[in-house]
């Protein structure tokens, strides 16, 4: 979902370059990023330097929520939380987290459609900038390569949740 004006079903010749491209009415469903902060960052290293020589991969336990909230002025607050762990069988190696946020203006969204854009879509947006955030800490920490997150499937923890909700399942910690 876009800020952007659907096509045109013929050609217009009032657009600018004729590619038929409808230049007025209303805009369709989207949202806007207003502001991005980090509200909490937190980097352990507790055993540097000798957590700095491991040899091998650790072993990685990773955390993601997702939480939104509508504010009074019409926006929407969403919060992304990435935790990370790791461990190797005889030490603790680091363990980061990060609680990134995101200002939204949601513009002609159906009501149905909210709860998902919100937890699905913006966390998306969000992703590839606390990703970095948290690449940053692991190489500030000492850390090379630095630690970098794989992508993450924002609709499959969505719809895993909803499911679990839906059988009345406690709602853990994707």
């Amino acid at each position: 979902m876009t800020d952007s004006t659907p096509p045109s079903d013929t050609p217009d010749a009032k657009a600018p370059n004729g590619n038929g491209v409808q230049t007025t009415g209303a805009p369709g469903p989207g949202f806007r990023i207003l502001a991005q902060y980090v509200r909490d960052l937190s980097f352990e290293n507790p055993k540097a330097p000798d957590s700095l020589r491991v040899e091998g991969k650790p072993a990685i336990d990773l955390g993601v929520e997702m939480n939104a909230q509508g504010r009074a002025d019409g926006l929407f607050e969403v919060d992304l939380k990435l935790s990370i762990k790791a461990t190797t069988d005889s030490m603790p190696v680091f363990h980061v987290e990060l609680l990134y946020g995101g200002l939204f203006a949601l513009q002609g969204v159906s009501e149905a459609d909210i709860e998902p854009l919100l937890l699905t879509e913006c966390p998306r947006y969000l992703f590839p900038f606390a990703r970095e955030i948290i690449a940053r800490a692991t190489a500030d920490g000492g850390f090379y390569p630095p630690f970098m997150m794989d992508p993450i499937d924002f609709a499959a923890i969505y719809a895993a949740r909803k499911e679990e909700v839906a059988r009345g399942a406690p709602v853990g910690q994707a």
